[in-house]
C-alpha cells in the first residue's frame, strides 16, 4: 500500500529547519495507518473523516454479510464506488448512504441480483495504487482510469477526480445503494442545475427510519438523466419489486482533466445539507481542505506524545488513538438543527451537540474513560447528547444509530457513562436529573417510550422485571440470563454510587443489594456463572465451552469469559469463589486452558483467543487487571505485555476483533501507556505494563501528566517500583484526580519479577 512515510533519518534532520508547527502537522498523523483494521474482522475503513466528523466519504468494495459492516474489506480487488456515511468497526452493519462513482464511456447500472457483491458500474483496483492517512484518501480506478481523491470537513466532503480524455466521462449518483441491502422508502432525486443535484430518502436497516438528504455541487456542468422505474426481481427466492433512483450525469474531459464534487448530508433536510457545505467548503481549494483535515487530526493526535525507538509501536498507537475519534459522530447540522430521537425536528443551543452512534456496550469500558482524560469537554457533550435523547424518546439508549433506539447487545450502559462522568467532575446537568434518567433504565415500565413495539420490547426487555422482583434472571424465562444479570448487577452498582453521592440513601440501599445480584449465577460445584432457572435449579447440561451465538446464557461469550464480570466488587468475587488462593488457581486456568469452543453456532465474536480468555470481544477486557487485586500484578504486567504484542499489528489484520466504534483502539492507548480503568464510576487506574520510554498526556486545562518508564525493554516487562510525584507507591493503582492535576507517573522495569 502506498503511504506516507515515517519521518526518519533524512527526513528529521530536513525537518530541524522548519517551524515547530510544520513539525507537528508532519509527525502525528504519517505514524497513523488507516488501513489497520479493514482486514480480518476488525471492520474499519480508510477513508477521511474528521475527529467525530458527521461524513464519512469512503470505498465501498462489497455490500452484504458481515465483514460489509464498513462497506471496505481489504481482501477485495473492487471498489462499487464512494459513499458517504461509514460505520466504524461494528459487528452489525448499516449506512453507506448516497454512492459516487466517476464513469468513462458506456454507464452500466443494471441490477446484478441479490446475491452480488458488485454494482454493475464497480471498478477493479490495486492496493499499490491506493493510499490513506487522517483526512485524505486516493485511489486509482483501473475500469475507468480515473485517479479519484477524497477528503473532509465535519459534515461536508470534497472528491477530486482526475479523468482521462474521453468523450463520455460522467459520474453514477446512486441513491438506492447502501450496504445490507436495506429497505428504501421516499425516495428523491432532483437536478436543480447543470451543476447541482440534490436527494432525500429514509432507509430501513438496523436503524429502523434513518432519514437522509444530501447536496452535490460538480465543478463541471453535466447533463442528467435520472433513473426511477422500478424493477421486478428476486430476494432470498421471492418475487421482489426494487425502487431505483439514480443519477446518470455525463460530460466530455480532456487527458488529466481535474473535476470536483462537493456533498453535504444531513438528517434534517436538503437545505441543511447544502448549507453545511457552503458553510464548510466555501472554495473549490481541495488542497487546503485535506490540510486543515490533516491538521484537525493533529490536534487530537498530539494530546498524548509519545517517545520510543519502537516505531511499530509508535504506529499501532497512534492508529489506535485515531480510532477513538472516529465515533460518536457529530449530527447537528452546521445552523443546529438535528432529528430528534422522537422524529422530530430540534435545534441544539449554540455551544452544544448532538451526537449519534454511541456503541455503550463497547465504549463504556474504557473509549468514555480515556475521553474523560483527553478531553473531558468532549465527554461532557457526549453525556449531555445522551440526557437529550432520554428527553425526547423517554429512555436512555442501548446503542444509538441515526436518531433511532437500536436495543442492540444489553445491560443499560449509558448508565457507568454518565456516572463515571459525574464522579470525575461532569456537573453541566443536576445529579438528580441523572439518577433519574439512570433509573428509568433499571426499573422495568415499558411505557412512555417513543419507540416501535418491536424496540421497546428489546429496550426494556422481562429480565428487568425478574433481577428486580425475585433478585435473578431465570434462564426459561430470558434468553442470555446470565451476561444480563452480571451487567446489571453492575449497572445498578453505578446507580448505587450515584445515588450515594448527591445524598440519596433509599436509592443508594435499594441498588446497593441489587449489586450484589451476580452472586445468584456463581455455582461452586464447577466454578463458573451459571444459569438458572425460575425454580433455582441450574441450568443442565452445562459446558463452560459452550456458544450457541445469541440464544444461549450468555452475550458472545461463554462462561468461562463471563465468569469474571463483577468490576465492581472484585472482593466479594474473590470470596465467591473461594477466596485468594482458589479465585488465582481458577484465573490462572482461564488463559492456560484449551481454546477450543463448542457448540451448534460459535459465536465468530469470541476471538483473540489467549487459552479461554478471549482479547477480540469487551467481556474480557478487564480481566488481565484483576492479578492486581490480589497481590500479583507481575502477572498482570506479563498478560498486558502479551496482548499488545501479539493482538495489535501494523497491517490490515492488525485486530483480533472487531474495531466496535474504538473500543478495541481505547483498550490498547491506556494499556499503553501503562494502566486501565477496571470499573468505570470508580475512577481508580490499574496499572500494567507501560511500552514506552515516556507518555505526556497533555491535558485540557494545558497540564501536563508524564509516565516514564525507566529500563524500559521488550524483556523488562516487569514493574520494579512506582512513584507518583516522587512518592513510592505501595499498591498499582492511583486515581484519576492524581492525573488531572497533572504530575508525573515514574515505574521502573525490569526483567524479573520483584520479591514484593
Amino acid at each position: 500500500m502506498k503511504r506516507t512515510k515515517l519521518l526518519t533519518g533524512l527526513a528529521l534532520l530536513i525537518l530541524a529547519g522548519c517551524t515547530h508547527s510544520a513539525r507537528e502537522n508532519a509527525f502525528y498523523t504519517d505514524y497513523v495507518n488507516p488501513f489497520i483494521g479493514t482486514g480480518g474482522h476488525g471492520h474499519t475503513f480508510p477513508g477521511p473523516v474528521l475527529p467525530h466528523g458527521m461524513i464519512q466519504p469512503s470505498p465501498d468494495t462489497r455490500i452484504y454479510q458481515w465483514d460489509a459492516c464498513s462497506g471496505y474489506h481489504y481482501s477485495d480487488n473492487s471498489i462499487n464506488g464512494f459513499s458517504h456515511t461509514h460505520l466504524s468497526g461494528t459487528g452489525v452493519g448499516d449506512y453507506g448512504d448516497i454512492l459516487l462513482m466517476p464513469t468513462t464511456g458506456k454507464q452500466e447500472y443494471q441490477y446484478l441480483g441479490y446475491d452480488s457483491q458488485k454494482t454493475a458500474y464497480a471498478s477493479d483496483f490495486s492496493h499499490e495504487e491506493e493510499e490513506a492517512r487522517p483526512g485524505y484518501y486516493s485511489v486509482h480506478l483501473k475500469r475507468y482510469n480515473v485517479k479519484a481523491e477524497l477528503t473532509a470537513t465535519k459534515r461536508a466532503a470534497l472528491h477530486r477526480y482526475r479523468f482521462p480524455e474521453n468523450k463520455e466521462s460522467g459520474f453514477i449518483v446512486d441513491l438506492d445503494y447502501s450496504l445490507q441491502r436495506q429497505e428504501n422508502a421516499n425516495m428523491e432525486l432532483e437536478q436543480i442545475s447543470d451543476t447541482e443535484i440534490v436527494g432525500w430518502k429514509q432507509t430501513k436497516g438496523w436503524a429502523e427510519k434513518q432519514d437522509i438528504g444530501f447536496y452535490m455541487k460538480f465543478s463541471k456542468p453535466f447533463t442528467c438523466k435520472i433513473i426511477d422505474t422500478p424493477i421486478n426481481t428476486e430476494r432470498e427466492g421471492k418475487p421482489f419489486v426494487m425502487n431505483r433512483s439514480k443519477a446518470l450525469l455525463q460530460f466530455a474531459t480532456e487527458n488529466d482533466e481535474e473535476v470536483l464534487v462537493k456533498v453535504g448530508i444531513s438528517a434534517v433536510d436538503i437545505n441543511g445539507a447544502r448549507q453545511n457545505v457552503e458553510k464548510e467548503i466555501p472554495s473549490w481549494n481541495f488542497d487546503s481542505i485535506a490540510t486543515a483535515a490533516q491538521n484537525e487530526w493533529n490536534n487530537y493526535l498530539k494530546t498524548i506524545e509519545i517517545e520510543s525507538n519502537d516505531e511499530t509501536s509508535k504506529k499501532i498507537f497512534y492508529t489506535a488513538l485515531y480510532h477513538t475519534a472516529i465515533h460518536p459522530s457529530l449530527f447537528t447540522d452546521i445552523d443546529g438543527r438535528y432529528r430528534g430521537i422522537d422524529g422530530l425536528i430540534h435545534r441544539a443551543e449554540t455551544d452544544e451537540s448532538i451526537y449519534t452512534v454511541y456503541s455503550l456496550w463497547d465504549t463504556f469500558r474504557a473509549l468514555h474513560p480515556l475521553f474523560t482524560i483527553i478531553d473531558s469537554e468532549l465527554n461532557d457533550k457526549l453525556v449531555m447528547s445522551l440526557m437529550q435523547k432520554y428527553q425526547e424518546g423517554g429512555i436512555l439508549p442501548m446503542w444509538e444509530l441515526a436518531g433511532n433506539y437500536t436495543a442492540t447487545m444489553i445491560g443499560y450502559h449509558a448508565v457507568p457513562v454518565i456516572v463515571d462522568a459525574y464522579m470525575k467532575g461532569f456537573d453541566k446537568i443536576d445529579g438528580q436529573e441523572l439518577l433519574k434518567a439512570c433509573l428509568r433504565s433499571a426499573e422495568y415500565d415499558t411505557t412512555g417510550i417513543i419507540a416501535s413495539k418491536r424496540m421497546i420490547g428489546g429496550l426494556m426487555p422481562i429480565s428487568k422485571y425478574y433481577k428486580n422482583k425475585i433478585g435473578y434472571i431465570p434462564y426459561d424465562k430470558e434468553n442470555e440470563s446470565v451476561a444480563k444479570g452480571l451487567e446489571y448487577a453492575y449497572n445498578d452498582w453505578c446507580i448505587a454510587t450515584l445515588a450515594q453521592a448527591i445524598g440519596d440513601t433509599a436509592t443508594y440501599e435499594r441498588y446497593k443489594t441489587l449489586a450484589n445480584g451476580y452472586k445468584h449465577y456463581y455455582d461452586t460445584s464447577t466454578g463458573f456463572m451459571r444459569g438458572k432457572d425460575i425454580n433455582g435449579k441450574w441450568h443442565t447440561p452445562f459446558n463452560p465451552r459452550y456458544s450457541d451465538h445469541r440464544n444461549d446464557d450468555y452475550c458472545e461469550g461463554t462462561a468461562w469469559q463471563w465468569t469474571w464480570f463483577a468490576p465492581h466488587d472484585i472482593e466479594g468475587l474473590i470470596e465467591l469463589i473461594g477466596g485468594q488462593e482458589k479465585f488465582t488457581e481458577r484465573l490462572d486456568s482461564l488463559f492456560t486452558a484449551d481454546s477450543t469452543i463448542d457448540g451448534p453456532l460459535v459465536s465468530a465474536d469470541i476471538s483473540g483467543m489467549i487459552g479461554q480468555y478471549a482479547h477480540g470481544n469487551e467481556p474480557s477486557h478487564h480481566i488481565v487487571h484483576l492479578y492486581n487485586y490480589i497481590g500479583q500484578p507481575w502477572k498482570t504486567q506479563q498478560l498486558v505485555d502479551t496482548i499488545l504484542y501479539t493482538q495489535y499489528f501494523d497491517n490490515p489484520n492488525g485486530l483480533s476483533g472487531n474495531e466496535d466504534c474504538g473500543q478495541m483502539s481505547a483498550w490498547y492507548v491506556l494499556n499503553a501507556m501503562g494502566f486501565y480503568q477496571v470499573c468505570p464510576g470508580a475512577p481508580i487506574y490499574s496499572i500494567g505494563r507501560p511500552i514506552f520510554d515516556r507518555v505526556t498526556i497533555n491535558l485540557p486545562d494545558k497540564k501536563k501528566f508524564t509516565i516514564i518508564a525507566h529500563n524500559n525493554s521488550r524483556t523488562n516487562k516487569y514493574v520494579q517500583n512506582i512513584r507518583l510525584d516522587g512518592v513510592l507507591l505501595e499498591s498499582p493503582f492511583f486515581m484519576h484526580s492524581d492525573i488531572m492535576k497533572g504530575g508525573q507517573l515514574e515505574i521502573e522495569m525490569g526483567n524479573t519479577p520483584p520479591k514484593q
